[in-house]
């Protein structure tokens, strides 16, 4: 019997925990706070990548890896909005999640990528965002704070919504 108190204690403790968050949902997007990691690093490829260079843009974060299928399915939609974007829009970096370079710089040749990725052996960069999973897109506001999150595969409406919502 008094398991079962304990239980019911323990769910009516999440369920209050659940209700008093502070994040909002849409759909698999939901709104974040706080500031953008820095992105400072080694590019894929072995240029680097100056944070500075993003300040007061909208910055869109995508994680990614050669080897999960949903990253392979929403890259192309990804470029393709890069170039629609491109001079003035939102500013695109990937960051490679734990591949080699030559898998890397193959899957960037592949897809034609040509906006900046940043590599990230370790994971670290992946862990200083909370990435659960891959892939994983992340979309902050000019003023360098986070503001949006989505774990799985995107599509190009819910990410052209969050940057016009970051924008504002």
């Amino acid at each position: 019997m008094r398991r079962r108190g304990v239980r019911v204690a323990l769910l009516c403790l999440i369920l209050l925990a659940a209700a008093c968050a502070r994040v909002r949902t849409e759909g698999n997007a939901i709104e974040v706070s706080g500031p953008l990691p820095d992105l400072s690093g080694a590019l894929v490829g072995g240029e680097a990548l100056d944070a500075a260079d993003l300040a007061g843009r909208v910055v869109v974060v995508n994680f990614w890896a050669t080897w999960r299928g949903p990253c392979r399915r929403e890259q192309p939609m990804l470029q393709s909005l890069f170039v629609d974007t491109r001079g003035g829009g939102p500013a695109f970096i990937g960051v490679n999640y734990r591949d080699d370079e030559a898998a890397a710089l193959a899957y960037l040749e592949e897809f034609g990528v040509t906006y900046p990725s940043r590599s990230d052996p370790a994971g670290t960069l992946a862990y200083r965002f909370g990435v659960p999973y891959l892939p994983a897109t992340y979309v902050a506001g000019p003023d360098g704070t986070l503001r949006f999150r989505v774990v799985g595969e995107i599509d190009r409406a819910t990410l052209e919504d969050l940057i016009a919502r970051a924008s504002a």
